[in-house]
Parts: C-alpha cells; sequence; structure tokens
C-alpha cells in the first residue's frame, strides 16, 4: 500500500514572480526569505531543453544501460536503482525513487543526448544570477558575515550536482508510509527544479501543514538549502518539503524530476564552524550514504 496524502489546498505563500518584472529581485529573494522557496515564470531556461531531458533521460531509465553506470562508492556519480534510493534524514522507509547523479567532471552514459549537459549548464549560470538577486536584498549585517559572494561561492564547483530522477509507477504494492521523498531539507545553497507537468511537491509551513509548491507547467521552483541557511545565520531558512504520492491516472506513470543541487566549492567557508566540504561530508554520514 502506498501512503495517502490528504488533497488539502494550503496556501503556501510562495511567490511566483516573472524574471522579466524590474521588482523580480525583490520578490524572490523576500519569497525565500519567508517561506525557503520561490518560483519564477518567464525565465531563461528553455522549455524544449528540459522537454529533450524528460525525453531522453524517461528512454534511458526504461532501459537496461543504465546499469552499466552503477554508482560509484566513492565519488557517487552514477545510476542509483530502486534499491539503494536514499533514506531521508529521521526516516526509515527508501524513497520510491530511481536517479542519476550527473557532475561535471562524472560520467554521462552514451545513450542520451547532450541536452542534461546543456541544461546544467544553463541553470548553473541562471543560479549564479538569483544567488546575486539574494545577496543584494539581503541585510548588511548578514551580507558582512558571508565569508564570499554567494554566487562566487558555486564558481566552478565540482560539487555542484544535477540528479535526474524518476519516480516510477505506483503499484499498489510499496511499503506502507512510503513517499516518492520522504520530508526533508536540502543539504546545498539553493536548489533550481524545473515544474513538472504533474504536481507532487509540498512543503511544511510554519504552522506545520503540507501545502503544495505553486508549480504551473514551465515555471521554476527554488529552494533554500542547509547551507544557504548556515552562512546566512539562518537569514534564509530552509524548508522541510516532499514529494506526494500521486493517485488516480497520475500514479500509473513515470515522472521524470531534474533538480539540481548548488553546492559551494568544498574549501568555501560557511561559518565558524563548517566549510562546505565538512558540512556535506556530516550530512552524507548522516544520511549513510558516507562512512
Amino acid at each position: 500500500m502506498q501512503a495517502n496524502v490528504q488533497e488539502i489546498e494550503i496556501d503556501t505563500g510562495v511567490a511566483a514572480v516573472s524574471y522579466t518584472d524590474p521588482q523580480a529581485p525583490a520578490l524572490f529573494a523576500e519569497s525565500m526569505r519567508t517561506t525557503g522557496f520561490g518560483v519564477l515564470k518567464d525565465h531563461p531556461i528553455p522549455q524544449d531543453l528540459v522537454d529533450a531531458v524528460h525525453r531522453d533521460w524517461l528512454a534511458f531509465f526504461d532501459g537496461e544501460a543504465k546499469h552499466a553506470y552503477a554508482f560509484d562508492k566513492e565519488k557517487h556519480d552514477g545510476f542509483f536503482s530502486t534499491a539503494v534510493s536514499e533514506v531521508a534524514k529521521g526516516n526509515d522507509k527508501k524513497d520510491l525513487k530511481e536517479y542519476y547523479h550527473y557532475f561535471a567532471w562524472g560520467r554521462y552514459p552514451a545513450e542520451v543526448s547532450d541536452a542534461a549537459r546543456r541544461y546544467y549548464e544553463t541553470a548553473s549560470a541562471l543560479a549564479a544570477e538569483l544567488l546575486s538577486w539574494l545577496e543584494a536584498h539581503t541585510p548588511s549585517d548578514v551580507r558582512a558575515g558571508l565569508s564570499m559572494p554567494l554566487a562566487s561561492m558555486i564558481k566552478e564547483s565540482p560539487a555542484t550536482l544535477l540528479r535526474i530522477l524518476r519516480y516510477p509507477p505506483l503499484t499498489g504494492s510499496e511499503e506502507p508510509g512510503a513517499l516518492r521523498a520522504a520530508a526533508h531539507e536540502d543539504i546545498n545553497l539553493i536548489t533550481i527544479l524545473p515544474a513538472s507537468n504533474e504536481r507532487g511537491l509540498q512543503l511544511k509551513t510554519s504552522s506545520g501543514e503540507w501545502g503544495y509548491v505553486p508549480s504551473d507547467f514551465g515555471t521554476l521552483v527554488i529552494n533554500v538549502g542547509d547551507m544557504l541557511q548556515e552562512a546566512s545565520r539562518g537569514y534564509y531558512k530552509s524548508t522541510t518539503h516532499r514529494v506526494a504520492n500521486p493517485t488516480g491516472e497520475s500514479a500509473r506513470r513515470s515522472r521524470i524530476s531534474l533538480p539540481l543541487f548548488l553546492q559551494p566549492r568544498p574549501e568555501v567557508v560557511l561559518s565558524e564552524r563548517y566549510t562546505a566540504g565538512s558540512y556535506l561530508d556530516e550530512r552524507l554520514r548522516e544520511l549513510g550514504v558516507k562512512k
């Protein structure tokens, strides 16, 4: 049995902002500050590029070639099957997903086009701009605590990760309580995610309720990660979120998702307590991914 998620419409307070609006940087920063999430319309990532990645990788996950790219236990690039899917911190059930980890330096399947590589580069460039937006609209005392500009933290970072996710169709035989992605927070600075043609992403509001993040087809969803929370001394808060199991016809379809996790270079100082590298190591050990 799959976990049932109540279909209740909750106002999450997340603002959908047009990238072309002169007030976009301020509006985006305020949404990120108050909810941990922001949504961009009219953004510069071509929808046909996202569509190409979806087509390529759906075929890849449906085939057998993926098994030739089994993940590297040291480098963490490559294919992760449903059998080795991660368990969110504080949970005891594997997420209902399989995925491929692509780093700029890592393995890339010969069976797909270069669309995912191009998406990685385009979205990374946009992420640097969005981090600059955030910094420009952050109070001066918080900015003064940063070890360097936010956009500089991710420049040429070998740790930035594109996770190409496939949520398989649900069969009804899933472990009770298992979700496509259980409640968690992201580890990185920010995450960029092109909205799917089907909703599923939910955030936990300050009142403890779960509400869907606005995700009209063609928009981009961006959220604060734990590293930005650490670097900003809590000014930007990493919000708990999950991917709910669909119902009806949607449950019988695969869903591709393309979160790009923008990670600082390992040596970047986040706070008096952590560099980006030490923070990532600690979290990966907590997740059981690294020993």
